[in-house]
């Protein structure tokens, strides 16, 4: 389809020179070097933040299940403790 060939790049950078000339060329440069910089550090930084939030919230999940599997000693798992007559008898 449409890509640029060396052709069509040579006719852009031209076109930039004549606009902004050759001196400012290296400032220019320098300027997207640094904002490309500065978009890779902060993509970064979000991906560090989304990692430690998606951490966060799977660690009570994982202490839930847990209580799920695992009821305390005594509890019947139904939330009310068990009546007297399902309770087994303490020897005398």
């Amino acid at each position: 389809m449409m890509g640029i060939g060396f052709p069509e790049l040579m006719i852009i950078l031209v076109i930039i020179m004549i606009i902004f000339g050759a001196g400012k060329l290296p400032q220019i440069g320098s300027a997207f070097g640094q904002s490309i910089k500065n978009f890779k550090s902060s993509m970064k930084e979000v991906d560090s933040m989304e990692e430690k939030e998606g951490e966060d919230q799977q660690q009570p999940a994982a202490i839930e299940n847990t209580a799920e599997t695992n009821p305390a000693p005594g509890d019947s798992g139904e939330g009310s403790p068990a009546p007297e007559s399902e309770k087994p008898a303490s020897p005398a």
